[in-house]
């Protein structure tokens, strides 16, 4: 690639002290060094960029503080680049098919398009075309400040055929592998002083609290039955390196290990043993009664917020939830309740090691083909991204407003917030661009637990191996679909020991169905499409 070059002659006049974390360069000598350049474009146009994302659109109050954000915000954008963005919204109601149709339109209506490899179809809408090829010389001119700081590993991750169609976001410190989150303070009454480190552990916490705690309490874990699939894949990444394939199906069913990823296999077919296991701890746990006992047809959605006031001793979702449940907030009344208590994070893939990156393409931005001003797209998405003034209007919202900072420069919010009329940031839904440049660290969160459990994720983590792959499902997508159905049926049985007869029959009946229904056929398939993507033989 000619980036190295490109960037070498672009940052040459930049300051030399300048570091990834922590810049002590001020915002306006970043400025005055990456967007000099644009002194030489045309921005005597003024222009309206539509950034497209998934959410739905605020009403009433929110609205109207969103409203008064992008006000300022806009002031700004025409000043530097005479351009101005308006927000295109995706609702969550069926989301897909309407981003995907919005797409194929290709009318000019968007702009700029938050997308993602693993749940918005970001490759396949490159391979049909709705995204413009983003050439290195076009990313240096308009986006300087991003191409200078995404790695060429990076930027490889968002490439196709040679040519890149995104824009990564690879510097924002986010996890979203699963685990429990738990009492600690309860596990170390229960004699595990260091915590629950093994499902092993995690029994013998749920025997203590339900005896201990069990008439105080709703459930040991207020299981909505719909966690199935989660929970198998949680105990297979603790007990094998299997790394799975996204997108494929949502049991993850398919994938490699992490010593031979490209030798692709289904361990829901070929870890019978491992299965079996499963199936009587979950039996153990069900007569236990770690949940309802008809946890199939529980409508009960709030195990979260059962959680934050201790009516629940577990709650079983991603490390991005943790860090805010482990925090002494305003929505956990735990810590004021109980001065002792203590949330710990028992992750999947823990007794292993097996941990797996965030792919830098889980939140990607890209330019839509049909744009009448791709140029100034760029250059409007560079500074929300890079500019310290931009990034926290679209970020933050209106500083004494939505946030304010403290002496010791973390966030907090003012007494008057209002997190339904005044989060921004869940209005605008930038997942696209954060930057841990120009973060502020939340004031309320329990930061010296969150770095210690980042350090130790860094430590074993491991990259994710298919950023480049596009499955071609449509010859096999029937027998997925029909694997992912009796994935579901067996699952919801084997995952909440609600199954009839013994673990090794319901195992056994599942895996002779996923055969009946094809996974070795799908597995022939994906392995070949790998062979071809990465010129294996």
């Amino acid at each position: 690639m000619k980036r190295k070059m490109i960037s070498l002659l672009l940052t040459s006049a930049m300051v030399l002290s300048m570091m990834s974390v922590g810049m002590t360069a001020s915002a306006e000598e970043e400025t005055t060094d990456y967007w000099a350049g644009w002194e030489d474009v045309d921005t005597s146009e003024h222009v309206v960029i539509n950034y497209m994302t998934t959410g739905d659109k605020p009403t009433g109050e929110a609205l109207d503080n969103l409203n008064a954000m992008l006000d300022e915000l806009n002031a700004i954008l025409t000043e530097k680049v005479n351009a101005e963005i308006e927000i295109y919204y995706i609702e969550w109601t069926d989301y897909l098919s309407n981003y995907n149709l919005t797409l194929a339109s290709m009318d000019g209506s968007v702009d700029l398009v938050g997308s993602s490899t693993d749940w918005l179809d970001a490759w396949p809408n490159a391979k049909n075309g709705a995204f413009l090829e983003l050439s290195e010389e076009m990313l240096a001119t308009y986006a300087p400040a991003t191409w200078a700081n995404v790695s060429d590993e990076s930027w490889e991750a968002c490439t196709y055929n040679g040519d890149i169609y995104f824009i990564p976001e690879d510097n924002y410190a986010q996890w979203t592998n699963h685990g429990f989150s738990y009492r600690l303070d309860w596990a170390r009454e229960a004699g595990l002083e260091d915590g629950v480190n093994s499902w092993a552990d995690m029994t013998t916490y749920f025997a203590y609290v339900i005896e201990a705690y069990g008439d105080d309490l709703l459930y040991a874990w207020n299981a909505d039955g719909t966690q199935y699939a989660t929970m198998v894949g949680g105990w297979i990444t603790s007990n094998t390196n299997y790394i799975s394939i996204d997108g494929i199906n949502s049991g993850a069913m398919w994938g490699g290990t992490s010593d031979d990823p490209y030798t692709i296999y289904s361990p829901y077919l070929t870890e019978t043993d491992l299965l079996v296991e499963f199936a009587e701890l979950m039996k153990e746990w069900d007569e236990m009664g770690v949940w309802m006992t008809d946890v199939l047809n529980n409508t009960d959605l709030n195990n979260r917020d059962e959680f934050r006031v201790g009516q629940v001793a577990a709650e079983q979702h991603h490390t991005q939830t943790w860090t805010d449940l482990c925090s002494d907030t305003d929505a956990n009344t735990i810590y004021d309740t109980d001065e002792d208590a203590e949330v710990g994070f028992f992750y999947f893939g823990e007794e292993s090691g097996n941990l797996v990156s965030l792919s830098v393409t889980h939140g990607v931005m890209a330019v839509s083909a049909a744009s009448e001003n791709p140029e100034r797209a760029l250059m409007v998405y560079d500074l929300l991204r890079n500019d310290e003034t931009c990034y926290r209007l679209f970020n933050y919202g209106i500083e004494g407003v939505s946030y304010e900072i403290t002496e010791d420069g973390y966030k907090t919010t003012p007494e008057d917030y209002d997190s339904e009329t005044q989060n921004i940031a869940g209005m605008v839904n930038f997942w696209w661009g954060r930057n841990d440049d120009l973060e502020l660290k939340n004031a309320e969160y329990n930061w010296d637990a969150i770095e210690e459990l980042y350090a130790e994720y860094d430590e074993i983590a491991i990259a994710y191996q298919y950023s480049q792959f596009i499955a071609n499902v449509d010859e096999i997508s029937y027998m997925i679909d029909n694997i992912s159905e009796i994935h579901t049926n067996y699952m919801k049985q084997i995952a909440y020991g609600k199954y009839t007869g013994t673990a090794e029959e319901i195992v056994a009946e599942y895996q002779q169905a996923l055969i009946d229904a094809g996974i070795e056929e799908v597995t022939a398939a994906l392995q070949e499409q790998i062979n071809e993507t990465y010129g294996l033989e």
